[in-house]
């Protein structure tokens, strides 16, 4: 039997966001061990989509031939609990959930409760459902009914990566990375370092700024209100050398990011050794080493900006965290054995 994975995604591949590169790493990964894996690209506007983009999937869905092994990402599975339902038996229908929609920045009450509930008819039909963290798969447990027996836990891999040699220069260089969209909160990571504007440091932010004009607003009004446009740059969405030198330059790795699946970027960071500040929303915790990284409450205002006060001011905490990061990196997963799990995963369904 041929080894075919269509892979259905809402947004272009080659976007570098956290699920995007996830989902590309994936299927060159798969391809590499000689699978046939064909993207099946849907219309934009998921997880908003109109009716337009509703027939478009419904027609795509319909034009695969029976028994096709389709892997659904859950920024569209989400909100297709009816197109899941007709072809659970049709298909080989799998999922991919980075982490629930309804759990996104931003939203009002009504819509991540619509969101929520339109999930967890979704999640039903299929036959498994790949997660990115052991933290989203508890949650579709107990907050979507999913059975444990049809989750499979695959963590984002990495590569591995030289030790970042840091700035050298008097100022500590913070370093942030991800789009620039409202559950990143970089507004309020500028204003909590907008209240340290006596220590020295500055702040570059790596992340597509096309996302969501309200999170830009937000951050540019974050900036100018705190004082600190001479301190923070942003430098849009960086890739190949470009990310790994601004990677290499920084003295200390930052996230205030409300919720995180997984978290990439922090384990990118700790793949280079960097020291870490990150606000523990989501998955965070269970993963990342506290002997590497302060870690602070998802709501806690005040302990961001002490974190953020004891790590800048304090040479020997950051060395101490920097040490520990280079012994921990080790333990994290890479790209190979995470592809070789999931092939194990979709080689057993097409087996049945």
């Amino acid at each position: 039997m041929e080894r075919r994975l269509v892979f259905a995604v809402p947004l272009d591949p080659d976007v570098a966001t956290g699920g995007t590169i996830y989902d590309r790493r994936l299927a060159e990964g798969l391809r590499a061990h000689g699978w046939r894996v064909d993207w099946l690209r849907l219309p934009d506007g998921f997880p908003f989509p109109d009716e337009a983009a509703l027939e478009a999937t419904a027609r795509a869905f319909a034009e695969l031939p029976r028994g096709t092994l389709l892997l659904v990402d859950g920024l569209a599975l989400g909100v297709l609990p009816e197109l899941a339902r007709e072809h659970a038996r049709r298909l080989r229908l799998l999922g991919l959930v980075h982490h629930p929609l309804g759990y996104e920045e931003g939203l009002d009450g009504e819509t991540a409760a619509r969101l929520v509930e339109s999930e967890r008819a979704a999640l039903r039909w299929p036959r498994r459902i790949i997660c990115t963290s052991q933290t989203t798969a508890r949650t579709l447990e107990e907050r979507f009914g999913v059975e444990p027996t049809r989750i499979a836990v695959i963590e984002p891999g990495t590569d591995p990566a030289p030790v970042a040699r840091g700035s050298g220069g008097p100022e500590v260089r913070l370093f942030a990375l991800g789009a620039v969209i409202p559950r990143k909160r970089y507004d309020r990571l500028v204003r909590a370092l907008g209240r340290l504007r006596e220590l020295p440091w500055r702040l570059a932010i790596a992340g597509s700024l096309d996302g969501s004009p309200q999170a830009k607003a937000a951050l540019e009004r974050a900036i100018a209100e705190s004082g600190v446009a001479d301190r923070v740059e942003l430098l849009g969405e960086l890739r190949g050398e470009a990310l790994e030198e601004a990677f290499d330059r920084a003295d200390l790795f930052v996230s205030a990011s409300s919720y995180e699946g997984y978290g990439m970027a922090l384990s990118e960071a700790l793949a280079r050794g960097l020291p870490i500040v990150a606000v523990a929303g989501g998955a965070v915790a269970d993963w990342l080493p506290s002997e590497a990284a302060l870690l602070v409450p998802s709501e806690d205002e005040e302990g961001l900006v002490r974190a953020l006060a004891r790590a800048i001011g304090d040479p020997a905490l950051r060395a101490h965290l920097r040490k520990a990061a280079i012994a921990l990196r080790v333990r994290l997963p890479r790209w190979p054995e995470q592809i070789a799990r999931a092939e194990a995963v979709l080689e057993q369904e097409l087996a049945h």
